[in-house]
């Protein structure tokens, strides 16, 4: 069986109507001299970006909208340094200061939403104690170990004894309270 195409006709563009002289069409200019802002990441370095939007009526009018860049990324993150089976007891248990581990996973929502609030911690006890994360796809035997059933999970060791396990993402204060009563 075979199918036909019937030639499809597009009126040129000469047949739209033309903007009404304004002091506004002056704007029309910018859509052709418009540069878009370099970006790197969601970081925008010009800053405001510029959109000229035509409506096409019996009176065209020229709007001119614009918007400051909304999200921008931040690289203040830590790297907290994670911690294995093979470090584990040299890092954790024969720790002279009180140490702070998160049993995390990459495929975890949860545990991406309390990571910044680890990582300021990490900063505010700087000296006080020590902070790791474990992934526990990777070391599955010692999250069983320690009762570790869900993700994410906090625990505090103070002379390589478990102390105290803080089970969800909890809020910042939760935490710090938690973490005080070890120092």
């Amino acid at each position: 069986m075979a199918a036909t195409f019937e030639p499809l006709s597009l009126p040129r563009p000469s047949s739209f109507p033309s903007p009404v002289s304004s002091p506004l069409s002056s704007v029309s200019s910018l859509s052709t001299s418009l540069k878009l802002p370099h970006f790197r990441g969601l970081k925008a370095v010009n800053g405001v970006s510029i959109r000229t939007v035509r409506s096409v009526s019996s009176r065209s009018k020229i709007v001119r909208r614009c918007s400051p860049i909304v999200s921008e990324s931040s690289d203040t993150s830590v790297q907290l340094p994670s911690v294995t089976e093979d470090t584990w007891k040299s890092l954790v248990l024969e720790s002279d200061l009180p140490v702070v581990v998160e049993f995390w996973a990459p495929w975890c929502g949860p545990c991406r939403i309390i990571q910044p609030v680890i990582d300021e911690l990490s900063k505010e006890f700087a000296g006080k104690l020590k902070v790791f994360k474990i992934n526990t796809d990777d070391c599955p035997s010692i999250a069983s170990d320690y009762g570790v059933r869900s993700i994410p999970t906090v625990i505090i060791f103070k002379n390589g004894e478990k102390k105290e396990a803080i089970i969800g993402a909890v809020p910042k204060s939760t935490l710090s309270s938690s973490i005080e009563k070890f120092l």
